[in-house]
């Protein structure tokens, strides 16, 4: 049942927000539920439904020149910066039903509910569908708000996908003009609020309406190469083997042992993954002559990733020197800074749930998102709804009807308070 009107609640209409998740989800590589990738035609057939929606919500829309599409609803006073809220609607192979496009959703049911109830904002509101959040067939994700905060850069745009068409080549491809995003002018506005799905079981185990994200967590990933001697798997004896193998399985507990021991710190969010192991030959009657891992760090203080990263420097030479095995390579091979979400937006944001009689906790995002870009010029803050079970990249997904409800409206009562009118 759609959320009347009342002394505290607004008019948002589950049921409409709800049929706009499964409308939009419905849109998807047949074969590979729930696909909708960037650049592909499902995102593009994706976004112009979306057009359809803002349309019929009385808001203009116009894209930047790098592909974002951005929704307004212009403000009764002219000259004063926006209201910006968004997300992406692209998705993963495969992924779920949510992840981005609830941001979107949720933030146009707030618009609808806002014109409903007869409020006219002072501030104009923007909705923003950035480009390629996810990782894209480029090599690269969060490509929209790189570039909205000037970090999109020329190498990045000469970046291929696997039939050698560029990043430039697909933006335009999707109605971007690549020329032109070197000149592009950051945008000013009042504050960046992004709603997402949890991707984490915080809120559903302790039975939370929402989360207030206090950052989003830096990401280091780091690449170790580890060389030893390939060798007959029968015939070489233990004592003379120099095997690949053992390093890095030792390393690869380490990185456990070690994230465990950072986390238990409380000094905010802190996790560590070996999330690439290759060994080569790879042929079950050969020594194991090559070893290749990737690390991803993920935490909330960059202080704890760079310890972190010295501790595997020091004990991966160690490790492979007792194993009589080369260590090749480390390096660090991406550093995205951790990004604080501002203070004030969560005030209004709690605020805004407490209202409602909604319950919040305050916990960090350990995945990546466009706020934490958008952090880089403006105030910016995301606020979580619980995800069943922690499931997210995934058919699985689910976030339930009253969830995305509870969400939105949230949402509008915190669009009211950055716009000073929400006595």
């Amino acid at each position: 049942m759609p959320i009347m009107p009342t002394d505290t609640k607004p008019p948002i209409d589950q049921n409409r927000l709800w049929d706009d998740h499964m409308a939009l989800a419905a849109i998807t590589d047949p074969d590979k539920p729930w696909t909708r990738r960037s650049f592909s035609q499902r995102f593009l057939d994706g976004r112009a439904w979306l057009h359809e929606q803002y349309i019929a919500a009385g808001m203009t829309v116009r894209m930047d020149a790098a592909a974002n599409v951005i929704a307004r609803l212009e403000g009764s006073v002219a000259g004063l910066p926006p209201i910006m809220l968004g997300s992406h609607s692209d998705t993963v192979p495969s992924g779920g039903r949510f992840d981005g496009i609830s941001g979107i959703l949720t933030a146009l049911e707030a618009v609808r509910a806002l014109q409903a109830s007869g409020y006219k904002p002072r501030h104009p509101i923007e909705i923003v569908d950035f480009l390629a959040e996810e990782p894209s067939e480029y090599g690269m994700s969060c490509v929209g708000s790189r570039a909205m905060v000037g970090e999109l850069d020329a190498r990045m745009l000469t970046y291929t996908n696997a039939a050698g068409e560029t990043l430039a080549d697909a933006i335009k491809r999707v109605g971007g003009d690549p020329a032109a995003i070197a000149a592009m002018q950051k945008p000013e506005f009042v504050g960046y609020l992004e709603l997402h799905i949890e991707q984490g079981v915080v809120l559903e185990s302790k039975k939370l309406d929402l989360g207030l994200v206090t950052g989003i967590a830096g990401i280091t990933r780091v690449e170790i190469v580890l060389k030893g001697a390939a060798d007959h798997a029968g015939s070489t004896l233990m004592e003379y083997r120099r095997d690949a193998s053992l390093p890095a399985a030792e390393l690869v507990l380490l990185v456990a042992q070690q994230a465990n021991a950072f986390a238990a710190r409380k000094q905010g969010h802190f996790v560590a993954t070996t999330g690439i192991l290759e060994i080569s030959p790879n042929a079950a009657n050969v020594v194991p002559g090559g070893a290749r891992m990737i690390l991803d760090i993920r935490a909330e203080k960059a202080a704890l990733v760079d310890e972190f990263v010295a501790l595997l420097d020091r004990e991966s030479l160690a490790i492979a020197g007792r194993a009589k095995v080369e260590r090749e390579r480390f390096a660090l091979i991406s550093q995205n800074p951790p990004a604080p979400c501002d203070d004030h937006l969560l005030d209004v944001l709690g605020r805004s749930a407490a209202k409602l009689g909604y319950s919040t906790t305050r916990l960090a995002s350990g995945a990546g998102h466009d706020a934490a870009f958008m952090s880089h010029i403006g105030r910016s803050a995301m606020l979580f709804i619980p995800s069943k079970d922690g499931k997210s990249h995934c058919p699985e997904e689910w976030s339930e009807p009253d969830q995305l409800a509870v969400g939105a409206a949230t949402l509008f009562e915190a669009v009211r308070l950055l716009d000073g009118q929400n006595d």
